[in-house]
């Protein structure tokens, strides 16, 4: 009977195993360190930003924003000055909107460096060598009426390779004749007043072509990069014979319409011009 009954009782439940994983947490975990570094960091880049506001001028803040600013920027349609009076409106050394702007500025350098004794440095020098360059080239700029009248064709920019002079063309005006190397006559008067204020500097010199981007008519050799380059070289022959020695000069080179002042329009003449870099 005893054999009988265990026979027909229930089998015995399973075992179940349950396994537990426990996941690490309080201050054995990472994650939070990481957005806790993310915090200071910003916090530290604020307090930054607020003790730069409050110890620089407008004219410092433009300078620091013109630094972080993208290095293409969109040009300024009238960056090169309108037709009225001298130099168009535009200051002689108003920032242009050229590729690279952010060294490029009419305005002092934001901090002068100065050596053990407290005098000013290389930054005063800079900018005490631009503004002497400036003036002579204003000064001899308006000596004659026909130099007031080309005046506004000239835009003079402090870089951070040196002091650009740059001659731009407009609708009324042009340094070449169309499609050739050969200078004009107010040309030639307009870089023997530049040849006379450089002259004395120690600074090389840089000379750039630019071309707009009308094509060449069918069946007529050329491009417009050599017509750039050989432009540049023309102008170099040109202050050569204004005084100033061949050794001056470390680089003659042309872009043809790769760097456009009218980026809008690629055809407006003003994107014909002439940088000459009287360099650091």
């Amino acid at each position: 009977m005893a054999k009988a009954s265990r026979g027909n009782a229930p089998p015995p439940a399973p075992i179940i195993v349950k396994k537990i994983t426990q996941v690490a947490a309080g201050h054995h975990g990472g994650a939070w360190k990481v957005a806790y570094a993310d915090f200071v960091t910003a916090m530290m880049a604020f307090f930054l930003l607020l003790w730069l506001l409050g110890a620089t001028n407008e004219k410092q803040r433009k300078g620091i924003a013109d630094y972080f600013s993208p290095t293409l920027v969109k040009t300024r349609q009238e960056s090169a000055g309108s037709a009225a009076g001298i130099l168009g409106g535009s200051s002689l050394t108003d920032a242009d909107n050229y590729p690279h702007r952010a060294g490029q500025t009419g305005d002092q350098a934001l901090t002068i460096p100065r050596d053990a004794t407290g005098g000013p440095k290389s930054g005063a020098g800079k900018i005490k060598r631009f503004n002497h360059t400036l003036k002579a080239l204003d000064a001899k700029l308006q000596s004659t009426a026909r130099l007031r009248r080309l005046a506004k064709q000239v835009r003079m920019v402090d870089t951070a390779e040196g002091i650009r002079i740059d001659m731009v063309d407009d609708a009324q005006f042009s340094m070449f004749r169309l499609g050739t190397t050969i200078l004009t006559p107010d040309a030639i008067e307009l870089l023997s007043a530049i040849a006379n204020v450089v002259r004395d500097d120690p600074g090389g010199l840089a000379v750039r072509g630019h071309t707009d981007a009308l094509p060449w008519r069918e069946g007529i050799p050329g491009n417009n990069w050599s017509l750039s380059a050989g432009r540049a070289d023309a102008t170099r022959q040109a202050l050569m014979q204004d005084g100033l020695g061949e050794d001056r000069f470390r680089r003659i080179e042309g872009v043809a319409d790769r760097e456009l002042l009218i980026a809008g329009d690629p055809h407006d003449p003003r994107n014909r011009r002439i940088s000459i870099t009287v360099m650091h």
